[in-house]
């Protein structure tokens, strides 16, 4: 029994249907009943993230921002993205990392490493994300039985984006002080997402969309879900969002959950979007998230520009990246190697900070020891 399961129970013309043909009458019930901060059904969250809810867009900002100052308080958790590596075994056409694109690959020794970690380190940051390319020969265990207690004795908190993996390896991971795993399905549409995938182990549709529950089973403590918007009708990705979610977390009711918005970026080799997400468009979706769960970690990344970032970072977020680069080796030292793809807000951790105080929020750099989980 996994999600799996459930998704093939789902009809995706249906959804999109369902989810575009809310009303007005809908979206004021949904707001209603989001106002006494409970949480909403799964399609009180599609109202909101209809084309009936846009003129609806401040009473949710007002309503989010409530909910979210009342469940987070003043705060903003402020992380970091390391890429240890480029190599990548998969072709996927919206990717700079993708096998078929010709760049420069590099994975980091212990040596570089260790240089990536002290610059960051003086930067302010204690909780990490890593990332890498999904290379399971040579950037898989072995590599991160090695580099993961380097780094964790660094930092406090530690979270991985990288291939899918067994139940079994995300344990032991684990134990080597992994806090937290994001994983995207990219698009829950599997046509879509087949059409995008051309080769390697990433073209395993259902192994994919498995992996949150090996997680889950794995006891890891936080597990990240999200899609990558753009490459299927947004709206309706997103209400797939919302039922993965409420399936794992009644599953797997231990672990925290976190959403990601990613959208579509300009990359080597990429893709245009075919349901393109203005910047209102993602406001209304963090915030249909927000008054959807309240106790949801909601990750805003520098995908996104620094104007948008400073004027709805007090609205929904409540952890969001700085200063990142998305290529291994990006921190101690000038790199050549190719990006994975481009970010917009340029800005140092220093000024993000900065900018997070200016807004009445407090920049929090950590927020988790081990030693009280």
């Amino acid at each position: 029994m996994s999600f799996v399961s459930q998704w093939q129970q789902l009809d995706w013309d249906h959804l999109r249907l369902s989810v575009n043909g809310h009303s007005t009458g809908e979206v004021e019930q949904a707001l209603a009943n989001a106002s006494r901060g409970q949480g909403l059904s799964a399609r009180e969250f599609e109202a909101l993230i209809s084309p009936a809810a846009a003129p609806y867009l401040e009473q949710m900002g007002q309503l989010s921002q409530r909910l979210t100052r009342q469940r987070f308080g003043n705060t903003m958790g402020l992380y970091l993205p390391l890429y240890l590596s480029n190599l990548c075994a998969n072709d996927c056409d919206y990717c700079g990392f993708s096998m078929s694109n010709r760049i420069k690959r590099h994975t980091l020794s212990p040596d570089e490493l260790e240089r990536e970690l002290t610059a960051i380190k003086n930067m302010g940051f204690d909780a990490i994300l890593l990332v890498t390319g999904e290379h399971q020969s040579k950037v898989g265990m072995d590599y991160f039985r090695e580099v993961l207690p380097q780094i964790k004795r660094h930092f406090s908190y530690l979270m991985m984006e990288v291939q899918p993996l067994k139940t079994t390896e995300y344990a032991e991971l684990r134990a080597l002080g992994l806090d937290a795993v994001m994983v995207y399905q990219e698009s829950y549409h599997k046509p879509t997402y087949l059409k995008h995938h051309l080769r390697g182990s990433k073209t395993n549709f259902e192994y994919r969309l498995d992996t949150p529950d090996r997680l889950g089973q794995a006891g890891v403590d936080k597990i990240g879900l999200g899609a990558l918007f753009g490459l299927a009708d947004w709206r309706s990705e997103a209400a797939m969002v919302v039922r993965h979610h409420r399936y794992l977390q009644k599953r797997y009711w231990r672990s925290r959950y976190s959403i990601s918005f990613p959208r579509l970026r300009p990359c080597t080799g990429g893709v245009e979007p075919v349901s393109p997400m203005g910047e209102r468009e993602l406001l209304q979706l963090m915030c249909a998230f927000r008054l959807y769960c309240p106790e949801l970690e909601l990750s805003l990344s520098t995908r996104e520009s620094a104007h948008f970032r400073d004027n709805v970072m007090t609205l929904a977020p409540t952890t969001m990246s700085a200063g990142s680069s998305t290529r291994p080796g990006g921190y101690a030292e000038p790199s050549d190697d190719l990006a994975q793809f481009s970010i917009d807000d340029l800005r140092s951790p220093a000024q993000v900070a900065s900018a997070i105080s200016t807004s009445g929020l407090t920049p929090v750099w950590k927020d988790w020891d081990r030693a009280f989980g």
